[in-house]
């Protein structure tokens, strides 16, 4: 369907058939909101439409591709007056208030502004936009109002809209219209039929092609409610559409049964309790259903899908409260791990997935990352969780299960990982269309020399060097209690060389710090990096390394005040608005606290814990995105936001789990039935913490953590089961 001459009236302005904002109107306010049910997930504005408009990210998305790219509601051919509008705390509902502003009827009569109310719900469900709108008329006499929704669809995939151009595109088939009804239908080179079909189903509504009218008569003090389905279709696909409230009634029975439901972590203070709300929330709004278990997809717009990586990090961040996902997570990757090689997609025998992609230019390969295998971490990040799911459940039927991938990914880290023999696992891209860094900080600059050069491959980064050491020796505790220990020998003697050669040849002495990698030549990149930081968890670090990482990650240069920056200030490439050269992550600063969970010193995660609660108080929703820009705080002023950071993001939103479990400093023993609280810290803004339904086994206890100058005392509430729990001061 084109769309109309002024889409926004004088919101608008059209240039060419390319769309821009007036400086002075409100729609250059950007906050969207978002929703997300499985593969599909909807940017709106704030009044609950999609523009074409700004950063182009707007629309209802279906398995990678935009089913919708326009959803408009006038009021007698006029957008209606946003009063207000927020996401259910829950992430199940999205709520609007609009009010009509000064009309003039067709009947020639007045309208002031205010007389009528519309509220406006939407959620997602399977594919199915649902939105009910609620006119309620205030007036004291009836009246003849007219809504219409414009409505467009141009199935650009996910890739085109992050900026990839296209040799060819499928065919747009013509529009069909019912009574009440459009369908705009799309032919990929992939020969798939694609449609949207958007139903009204009040009864005097006509579609046609310039939208759907809606004529509504208004009793005084009366109101009439109706409702509207955007529906995303596959000819390939069953899409089961059940109406409004029993579609409603089953995504919140179905997060009731999900594996945050019975996660219970509550303190003293309300504004921090809104963070850990939200958090959750966001998780159980990402966390997928697939046919391996429970998945948290990466990020909302660009990343909702599968991602090796984040699906590992926030499984980690979450393992204390919901081993469910690590399962998940594990199964998953498990099953897609790669068996043969395929240079185009940067798989070998035993890595793992970094991406994948249901998109019509995944499935054509017009981009590699239908199934894309190039991350240099995935694979021992997978023996790590591996590791640790194991030590969280004493799940060894399932490790049973999964020991053939375990052992796949080991043979990886070894002959395919260490491309040059020389102990250390580095990467480089098979292929001009793959990803040129391979790490978590997957930028094209992100890996450099002091002097600004960029660093050419094959590159061993130092946090990857970490994750195989903690792989290796968690692995090692796994394979001796599966009856391997000839396996838990080796696997040990590999992590012993590797520690010893890593701290010799990755330390600085000039830095005090590890060096961000080795280039392919064996040199060092002498920058000072947040991944350093990242070697405190796993124990690869000597003691005195240890605390001068703990010490150096707080000092100004990298504490911006919000969280630790990616790269310190003063280093060549340093640039706070840059996505890896400055910023800062919150899921970076999580794992960077993690390391300090056994360790008396816990100066850096209440560091962490407390930048990162300030930074949820400040942003929309308390919703800590992706990342945020790294300049330095200033004295009553907000942080700067990243412009096109995904929000809500998976393992932005565990980073407070990860984060809180460093300062409690609780490690959890299944196999023994203990539990472990390694010198408790708590920051000043939290006199108590409450921990309910921690599950261990059959056992499940409630703590609660109190406060004092010095230290932190632990009450056990209610405990059921055995469960030994053991305080460390």
């Amino acid at each position: 369907m084109p769309l109309l001459k002024n889409p926004a009236s004088k919101d608008v302005i059209e240039v060419g058939q390319q769309f821009y904002i007036s400086a002075n109107s409100s729609l250059a306010d950007d906050r969207t909101r978002v929703l997300l049910h499985g593969d599909t997930f909807a940017v709106f504005d704030r009044s609950g439409d999609i523009q074409p408009v700004g950063t182009g990210q707007q629309g209802i998305f279906h398995l990678e591709m935009r089913h919708l790219s326009r959803l408009e509601l006038k009021l007698c051919g006029v957008r209606p007056l946003l009063l207000s509008s927020t996401i259910r705390e829950d992430n199940l509902l999205f709520a609007v208030d609009l009010t009509n502003p000064d009309l003039q009827l067709a009947s020639g009569k007045n309208l002031a502004r205010g007389t009528l109310h519309i509220y406006r719900t939407k959620f997602l469900s399977d594919g199915v936009c649902h939105d009910r709108l609620t006119v309620h008329n205030y007036n004291e006499e009836s009246i003849e109002v007219e809504l219409t929704l414009e409505v467009d669809a141009d199935f650009a995939d996910i890739f085109e809209i992050r900026g990839e151009k296209r040799k060819h595109r499928g065919q747009m088939l013509g529009e069909e219209y019912e009574r009440g009804s459009i369908s705009l239908s799309y032919e990929g080179l992939d020969r798939i039929r694609r449609t949207t079909r958007v139903e009204c189903n009040a009864p005097e509504c006509k579609a046609e092609e310039s939208g759907i009218r809606i004529p509504l008569h208004l009793e005084a003090q009366g109101e009439t409610v109706l409702t509207i389905r955007a529906e995303c279709l596959r000819e390939d696909l069953d899409v089961a559409v059940q109406p409004y409230d029993q579609a409603l009634q089953g995504l919140v029975q179905e997060r009731a049964a999900g594996p945050l439901a019975d996660v219970g972590v509550n303190t003293s203070n309300e504004r921090f309790n809104s963070w850990l709300r939200r958090s959750q929330s966001d998780l159980a709004m990402m966390i997928t259903r697939t046919p391996y278990g429970p998945y948290p997809y990466a990020g909302v717009p660009w990343y909702s899908t599968i991602f090796g990586r984040d699906g590992i990090i926030t499984a980690l961040e979450l393992l204390w409260l919901a081993p469910e996902v690590a399962r998940g997570v594990l199964s998953y990757l498990a099953a897609t791990q790669a068996t043969s090689f395929d240079p185009e997609r940067d798989a070998e025998p035993g890595k793992i997935l970094h991406e994948l992609r249901k998109g019509e230019m995944a499935e054509l390969r017009e981009v590699p990352f239908g199934r894309y295998y190039g991350t240099v971490d995935g694979t021992p990040l997978f023996l790590v969780l591996a590791a640790a799911y194991y030590e969280r459940t004493a799940d060894e039927e399932f490790l049973r299960s999964i020991w053939a991938n375990v052992l796949a990914a080991l043979e990886w880290v070894d002959r395919y990982g260490d491309r040059d023999g020389d102990g250390f696992v580095e990467y480089a891209r098979q292929n001009d269309n793959g990803l040129v860094q391979q790490g978590w900080k997957d930028s094209n600059d992100s890996v450099f020399h002091s002097d600004g050069k960029l660093a050419v491959g094959p590159i061993a980064l130092c946090e990857v060097q970490s994750y195989v050491y903690a792989a290796r020796l968690g692995i090692a505790g796994v394979a001796r209690d599966l009856g391997q220990a000839q396996l838990a020998e080796t696997l040990e003697k590999q992590a012993a060389e590797l520690r010893t050669k890593f701290q010799q040849t990755f330390w600085s002495h000039e830095l005090q710090l590890f060096v961000l990698a080795l280039d392919g030549e064996k040199n060092p990149c002498k920058v000072r990096s947040s991944n350093a930081g990242h070697c405190l968890f796993s124990g690869i670090a000597s003691d005195a390394q240890q605390r001068a990482l703990r010490g150096a990650m707080l000092e100004p240069a990298f504490y911006s005040g919000w969280g630790i920056r990616t790269i310190v200030t003063g280093e060549k490439r340093f640039n706070p608005m840059s996505y890896h050269n400055g910023s800062m992550w919150p899921h970076d600063n999580a794992v960077i606290a993690w390391g300090a969970l056994k360790s008396p010193d816990k100066e850096l995660a209440l560091g962490v814990l407390s930048g990162l609660f300030d930074l949820s108080d400040k942003v929309n929703l308390h919703r800590l995105p992706e990342l945020i820009c790294g300049f330095a705080r200033r004295p009553g002023k907000g942080p700067t936001l990243y412009p096109v950071a995904c929000s809500p993001q998976a393992w932005a939103a565990g980073a407070v789990f990860m984060v809180l479990q460093a300062c409690l400093g609780l490690e959890i023993r299944a196999k023994e039935q203990k539990l472990f609280l390694h010198h408790s810290r708590l920051p000043e803004s939290l006199k108590q913490v409450r921990i309910e339904n921690l599950r261990v086994g059959n056992a499940c206890v409630d703590l609660s953590f109190e406060r004092y100058e010095e230290t932190v005392g632990v009450n056990i509430v209610r405990r059921s089961g055995h469960l030994e729990i053991i305080a460390l001061r």
